[in-house]
């Protein structure tokens, strides 16, 4: 096959042809294509328009976890994920923790940053004792961009100069703070980044003479890590009341056995990963269903996880007496409006079920939802272990797979009930029954 050319420019029945010619799609495979465009109604072709080179839609589950009491406000929360299990154990979670008072959760920044890099070998010195009259000049270039912000209580909110960075005099960086409220704000930091670089030439080219002119912007660029972005959130009930949960353990066996896998994941990389994997289980769920960039989110959360120089647990537990605290916290640089979030309708119906949150109530809810997702797994492996629970919920995608009908599901479910099974062991008990039925 040869580099093709002008991809982008065909309109959706010309790449579905190429496509056909060159991977030997089947007219099956084409009707498939075509029903999950027509049947996900996009009159106005919005979910076309989010992406490049559209042939068709993607379908994942849109589900609701019922009960989530945040800071004594009731939420259904949107979740889409192909994993059933879990919304299952995020719902489980927090029917449990609404009964003892639901989730705590509180933001101790909204700081999100973004850096312009730039090379130069003028006068730092120089450039350092003119940086207030560099930082109006920045931000006064960037006054038609902010004015939207700032009328909805944010903006830019420091500009610092940081010369020389780790000794290495290759490059500077100049780096501004902002606080864009209800928006996740990407595109515009951006925009103001990149204007302010051009205005960092021209202010050297205007005050400095000579080599000393020669400025030049390496890239500018906002950052995924906003550690200032940050959210605490945090369940507590008195250990008797585990005895709802903690299976065939004593309420008291079961804090023990929870805080020594708390341990274990915050002292031990391996074990560490996947216990937060646990958290953003829940809240990518949350943020596709909203429209947010869960990859940014992930991004941020594993680097502040090995912020103090190893990587660990993003939760804690405290047992104090009768108590028992579980407590998570997270960098979480979302938003509700702008982007995907405004514009894909499935993404502001999620929201209008939250019941419009600010970003910083949705904040607090994410945070619940990641809290309740890392719970109930821990839970799963200190009782039942996590593949009881995991492999019955995915029995119907294995049953899917084989096309059973009713009554060859009720032989399944009743063969299998107290049974371990997998993929193999379904084949075969299908196939041992369907030459009897």
């Amino acid at each position: 096959m040869k580099v093709l050319t002008g991809f982008s420019k065909l309109n959706i029945t010309e790449r579905i042809d190429l496509l056909k010619k060159n991977v030997n799609l089947n007219e099956q495979q084409i009707s498939l294509l075509t029903a999950f465009r027509e049947n996900d109604k996009d009159p106005d072709g919005v979910i076309e328009n989010l992406t490049e080179n559209y042939i068709s839609n993607y379908s994942l589950p849109f589900s609701i976890a019922p009960n989530f009491r945040v800071n004594d406000k009731w939420y259904f929360v949107p979740m889409v994920t192909e994993e059933s299990s879990v919304v299952a154990a995020a719902a489980s979670a927090a029917k449990f923790w609404s009964g003892q008072g639901g989730f705590k959760s509180e933001i101790s920044g909204t700081k999100k940053s973004g850096q312009i890099y730039f090379s130069w070998n003028g006068n730092i010195e120089k450039l350092q004792s003119m940086l207030p009259l560099l930082k109006e000049k920045l931000a006064s270039s960037v006054k038609s961009l902010t004015v939207n912000m700032e009328k909805r209580g944010g903006g830019i909110t420091d500009i610092t100069f940081n010369p020389d960075h780790h000794g290495n005099n290759d490059y500077h960086i100049v780096n501004v703070d902002f606080d864009t409220v209800d928006s996740m704000g990407a595109n515009l930091i951006n925009s103001c980044l990149e204007t302010m670089g051009s205005e960092l030439v021209s202010f050297i080219n205007s005050n400095f003479t000579g080599t000393d002119r020669e400025a030049e912007i390496i890239m500018a660029i906002l950052s995924n890590f906003t550690p200032d972005c940050l959210v605490e959130c945090s369940a507590e009930c008195s250990i008797n009341r585990l005895s709802e949960i903690s299976g065939n353990l004593t309420p008291e066996q079961f804090a023990r056995k929870f805080a020594k896998a708390v341990q274990i994941a915050r002292e031990y990389i391996p074990r560490a990963v996947t216990h937060n994997k646990g958290i953003f289980n829940g809240v990518d769920a949350v943020l596709l269903a909203t429209g947010n960039d869960f990859r940014a989110v992930e991004a941020c959360g594993h680097a502040y996880a090995a912020k103090d120089g190893n990587y660990t647990a993003l939760t804690d537990i405290e047992i104090s007496g009768n108590r028992f605290r579980y407590r998570l916290s997270i960098p979480l640089s979302i938003g509700t409006v702008g982007g995907a979030t405004s514009v894909h309708p499935m993404a502001r119906l999620a929201l209008q079920i939250m019941n419009n949150p600010t970003s910083g109530e949705l904040m607090k809810v994410v945070a619940s939802v990641g809290l309740a997702s890392n719970f109930a797994a821990i839970r799963s492996l200190i009782t039942d272990g996590i593949q009881k629970g995991h492999m019955r919920l995915h029995l119907n995608n294995f049953l899917s797979h084989f096309n059973v009908n009713e009554s060859e599901k009720i032989l399944v479910e009743e063969h299998f009930r107290n049974k371990q099974y997998s993929f193999s062991a379904i084949s075969d008990f299908l196939t041992s029954i369907r030459g009897n039925l």
